[in-house]
């Protein structure tokens, strides 16, 4: 059965090739076209599963070039794969700009969803996944990196970043200095022979991968800000303060800044204190 036209965002094994859809496989097989983050490297899924589709490279280097080139098959009615070296496209991988292309054309885009090493990560890891930011690469520059992870200090979410096996020691080390010795995991090689995931404070990681630095990709998992044990006479002393001058939403949102404690925290108590008045 022929496909449907349009772009196919495709996720592809982030290590094990097993972990690859029945539906990605047929639909790289009967694609027009499958544009590849690496050629060489898609071609072992290819070979894997026997995809004979003709491959094309799209990566940040050649993108603009190749763009309008793509866009013209899509208008014309081809249906285009679009992969990456591994995991999910588009996730801290080249893509972006021809699907926004894609969609401002008027083309239909499929997302094909399987691995990402973000969820495979997030899922084996114990932090709290209800709220979690997706943060990248953190800059190599220690100056640059620390002024994004001081941006980051305040969110009071699990933090999920990439990063190298060269910087791995020294980005725990600044993560201890600004978000604080938050617990932490390093997931390392995840679906592959020597896997790896390992917990502890950012100060211990740090200390662990500066004696013993890592091979293999990364993701790094850094739980969220633990909450500060605020006493109800301080925090009654403060919101009556605050209840007196600013509206309850406002003093709520005060309390949770200055005493680092949650707004939920901080509102049930100023609608018990509201009602008593």
């Amino acid at each position: 059965m022929a496909l449907e036209p349009g772009l196919y965002v495709a996720a592809t094994p982030i290590g094990n090739l097993k972990d690859v859809t029945r539906r990605v496989v047929e639909t790289l097989k009967e694609a027009d076209l499958i544009l590849c983050e690496d050629t060489r490297q898609t071609a072992k899924l290819c070979a894997a599963y026997g995809i004979a589709t003709r491959r094309a490279p799209y990566h940040d280097y050649n993108a603009d070039r190749v763009r309008p080139g793509i866009l013209e098959k899509l208008r014309a009615g081809a249906a285009i794969a679009l992969v990456s070296d591994a995991g999910t496209p588009l996730i801290s991988d080249p893509g972006y700009k021809l699907i926004r292309a894609a969609r401002d054309a008027g083309v239909r885009v499929f997302p094909l969803p399987g691995p990402s090493a973000v969820i495979a990560a997030l899922s084996a890891s114990g932090a709290p996944t209800d709220r979690f930011l997706f943060a990248g690469f953190p800059p190599p520059r220690a100056g640059a990196r620390a002024e994004f992870l001081n941006d980051l200090a305040p969110i009071r979410a699990t933090l999920v970043f990439y990063e190298t096996a060269l910087r791995l020691a020294c980005s725990l080390s600044a993560m201890a200095e600004t978000l604080g010795d938050r617990r932490a995991v390093v997931a390392r090689e995840l679906t592959k022979l020597h896997e790896d995931i390992r917990e502890a404070r950012l100060s211990e990681l740090a200390a662990h991968y500066s004696q013993a630095p890592p091979k293999g990709e990364i993701v790094v998992i850094v739980h969220p800000p633990e909450e500060k044990r605020v006493g109800e006479d301080e925090l009654d002393a403060f919101l009556e303060k605050a209840l007196g001058a600013m509206s309850v939403r406002d003093a709520v949102a005060a309390a949770a800044e200055t005493l680092g404690i949650s707004r939920r925290q901080a509102y049930e108590r100023a609608l018990q204190m509201r009602s008593r008045r």
